[in-house]
This record gives structure tokens, sequence and C-alpha cells, in this order.
């Protein structure tokens, strides 16, 4: 099914309807319009343990999926651990095909990505974008944790967009909030958060690929931090330009 045919109109008609509408109202619609063919993708960061607290709230029978990616963090797990104890949730728990792995670190080394922009994209390509692919499948519509004040190419974000890539509904309830809106609810709510961010994270991926930042970086410096600073993706979110077009 070509999602793009007669979809741009519903979705313009979404954005007029729920551009000024709070997240929990955002979620809480489209629980409704898409049931058990919606989902959440968490990374397990900040914004996605709000979207959990959310969506859980919602209907507390919609899919919650994540990426193992085999690189991440010891803290990171313990946070799926731990929010499915709190929730009394079973966070769905996706990993890469191993067979594309094990070809690309026989080729490439087991620390490619440092080596070229290139490396980089193809291994977050075959532990992410591929991962999400298949797990998406049979989905009409997916939840993210976007920002527009994340990255320049997330500023055009809008709260729902078509997602040509996974030819899907892409709805982003927190597209309008700021980094210090997302941790008041935290603190307000007592969600679980990843405890790297006691330690000077501020946007946490896979451990070889994050660093700590300084009081004075952009919150997304310390992601693939050898890189051009202008562009922190890993193509599960990737926009041809920065007019919003996907």
């Amino acid at each position: 099914m070509d999602l793009k045919r007669g979809m741009e109109d519903q979705i313009s008609e979404w954005n007029r309807m729920l551009g000024a509408a709070s997240p929990e109202e955002t979620i809480k619609f489209f629980t409704g319009t898409f049931g058990r063919e919606l989902c959440l993708s968490s990374s397990m960061g900040a914004e996605d343990q709000v979207l959990t607290d959310m969506l859980v709230q919602a209907d507390h029978g919609i899919r919650i999926i994540t990426l193992d990616t085999g690189r991440l963090f010891p803290e990171t797990l313990n946070l799926i651990d731990e929010t499915n104890r709190h929730y009394q949730i079973r966070i769905e728990v996706v990993f890469p095909d191993y067979r594309n792995v094990e070809k690309m670190v026989r080729e490439k080394g087991i620390n490619l990505f440092y080596e070229s922009i290139e490396n980089r994209k193809l291994c977050c390509n075959l532990r992410k974008v591929e991962p999400l692919n298949r797990a998406l499948d049979g989905m009409k519509a997916w939840i993210t944790g976007i920002r527009k004040d994340q990255t320049l190419d997330r500023f055009h974000t809008r709260v729902v967009e078509l997602d040509e890539g996974f030819n899907l509904v892409k709805i982003n309830p927190l597209y309008r909030w700021t980094e210090k809106m997302v941790w008041e609810y935290i603190r307000t709510n007592k969600i679980p958060y990843n405890k790297l961010y006691d330690q000077g994270y501020r946007s946490i991926g896979c451990q070889p690929c994050t660093r700590p930042v300084k009081k004075d970086e952009d919150p997304r410096a310390g992601r693939w931090w050898w890189e051009d600073q202008g562009h922190k993706e890993c193509g599960l979110h990737v926009k041809d330009d920065n007019t919003g077009k996907q």
C-alpha cells in the first residue's frame, strides 16, 4: 500500500486539529484512531520515557518497541527492566540480524564507525533502521519523541507527518516541548530515567558513539562527536532538506 496516496489531506487536517493540542490529547486521539496498529518506538531516552508514561495512561495495551543494537550502555538495558516493572508492561526488544552484523564486522572491523561517515551510517542502518523496519511491519502509525529544538534537521517537525521511509503516519506529540519541559514532567511524575543523564549525558545512543557534553555544548554534541556538528541523525528520522520533506 502506498500510504502517500490520499494521505496528504488527512495529515494536513490532523495538523490543523492537533497543532495546539497537548501531548496527552494527541496520544489519546491517535490511540483511538489507530488502536493496535499504533506503536511507540522508544530509545529509552527522556522524551520516550515521558511518552511511555502518557501512552500507558491512555491505553495500556499499545506496543512499545525498543532497539537493542548490541552496543548499548548497561544503564540503558537496566532502564528497560526498571520501566517494565514500574508500569507493569513488557517493552518489546528488537535486535539486528546477527548475520548482517557479523558480515559488517568481518569486513570493516568492530569500531568501523570512527573511520568514515559512510561506515557509521552503515552500522546505524544495520543495527537500527533495518530492525525497526521489521518491527513496524503491520503498523499504520508510530509515535516518536522528536522535538523541534533538538537539531536543525528537526526544526520543521510537525505533530503529524508522513514517514515515507517506513510508509507510516509519524506522530510527534512532544514536538513543541523544550528539554526543560521534558525534565519537569519526569520529576513531577517520578518517571524512571537513564542515570547517565546525571553524569552529563544529554542525548544517549550506543556506548561507543555517545559521550557527556559540557554545559555550553549543544545537547546532541555528544552523539558522533567526531563528525560534522550540523547533522546528528542515525537514519531513523532523516529528511531530504530543511523544508520538512521526508
